[in-house]
């Protein structure tokens, strides 16, 4: 997925120019500096919750293991 297809779910019905003004709403609230830093603090969040979906799916599809159902059985009697 793109960061176009994802705009629209976020923001709306929000075209061109209402679009370049919460832009720079954004730039004067958070700065320069901060932006990159949020950026990467939400991918690794992204990257995270994606790990955890497929070590999730890893432990659903394992297959169960079974243990023995018959101990061993001593012929000394």
């Amino acid at each position: 997925m793109t960061i176009l297809t994802l705009i629209p779910l976020f923001l709306g019905n929000l075209r061109g120019m209402q679009l370049i003004i919460v832009l720079v709403v954004i730039l004067l609230l958070f700065g320069g500096k901060k932006i990159p830093e949020l950026m990467r603090g939400l991918g690794r969040g992204i990257n995270q919750f994606k790990q955890g979906l497929n070590d999730a799916r890893e432990e659903i599809e394992k297959p169960i293991e079974k243990a023995d159902s018959a101990p061993a059985k001593e012929n000394d009697k």
